[in-house]
């Protein structure tokens, strides 16, 4: 019971994370998996197997308010599905020992773009309900996509996500619906991936099952964090966290020194604070500009959430 309970904890945390953000879902809970020891491989697998039922409820629920474009769920999607099997191939059969950096090396990665997207470069905002990309440009998307999330934990929504919105060219929920539906093909097929790979019995229901509990549990509690708290700063803040479990991990590995890993550190954190001081004053400038702007009758309007 505790075992699972910690687990849940783990699915709670980072279902707060996905769904106020949009993403990093399997970032996060990855992270904080190999952070507290568990097998880099065994914690994707897990992940995936819970995700499998957290991302089919999200795609559900996107589907039921219109964010879905079924086209690019499938041009995006199916190809992502393939790269995600290929890629729970390729982390099943590397040794515990070449996996925790290869990992985490991927998730730092992933975590600095998180940090940098919601602090420096907001993406771009459109309207249009249906994608316009065609398999040219969404099935490459898809496969780098779906490897990199089976085979570093995670990274189907920092990487698609993004580049879907930097183009300009679909509003932003149809994006993040259409995303998080095609998600659970992914999710499936780096499942069967690690199933085949690594066999069920290195999965511990503990884990996958407190997971998708903390996970649904906290569903509700996201829609209202994202009322709350600006995405800006709470994506700073987020890819702060990950940044730092899992340069410990990379530290590790290469039998890095006392005073090696605290200078890495004090690095590490003073460029956060300044990312997060970025983000907020960034909040800040565009409240302020758009409380001053005039409407067509020359009055000011205020900002939502001022």
């Amino acid at each position: 019971m505790p075992t699972l309970i910690v687990f849940a904890l783990v699915g709670l945390a980072a279902q707060l994370v996905d769904g106020a953000l949009g993403m990093a879902y399997g970032v996060t809970s990855t992270s904080l998996l190999v952070f507290a020891g568990i097998n880099p491989a065994t914690a994707s697998a897990s992940v995936h197997l819970a995700e499998v039922g957290t991302t089919l409820a999200s795609g559900a629920s996107h589907w039921r308010f219109g964010n879905v474009d079924w086209k690019l769920v499938l041009k995006l999607g199916v190809p992502g599905a393939v790269g995600a099997f290929l890629g729970a191939t390729l982390l099943s059969a590397l040794s515990t020992e070449n996996a925790a950096p290869y990992m985490s090396g991927i998730l730092l990665a992933l975590g600095v773009y998180v940090l940098l997207r919601f602090s420096v470069r907001p993406p771009k905002v459109a309207t249009a309900r249906t994608s316009p990309h065609g398999a040219t440009f969404l099935s490459p998307l898809g496969l780098v996509a779906g490897f990199v999330d089976a085979s570093g934990g995670g990274g189907w929504g920092p990487v698609s996500t993004p580049a879907l919105l930097s183009a300009g060219r679909t509003a932003p929920r149809t994006i993040v619906g259409s995303v998080s539906a095609s998600e659970f093909l992914v999710a499936l097929a780096a499942s069967v991936g690690f199933l085949i790979g690594l066999g069920h019995e290195v999965l511990d229901p503990s884990t996958v099952g407190g997971l998708l509990i903390g996970g649904v549990l906290a569903a509700p509690l996201a829609a209202w964090l994202v009322t709350r708290v600006p995405a800006p700063v709470l994506g700073s803040a987020v890819g702060g966290i990950i940044i730092l479990t899992n340069a410990r991990t990379l530290l590790r590995a290469a039998d890095a020194g006392t005073a090696v890993t605290a200078s890495v550190y004090v690095v590490i954190v003073a460029l956060w604070a300044l990312a997060i001081g970025a983000a907020v004053t960034r909040l800040r400038r565009s409240r302020a500009e758009g409380a001053a702007a005039p409407t067509g009758d020359g009055r000011k309007v205020a900002v939502a959430g001022d």
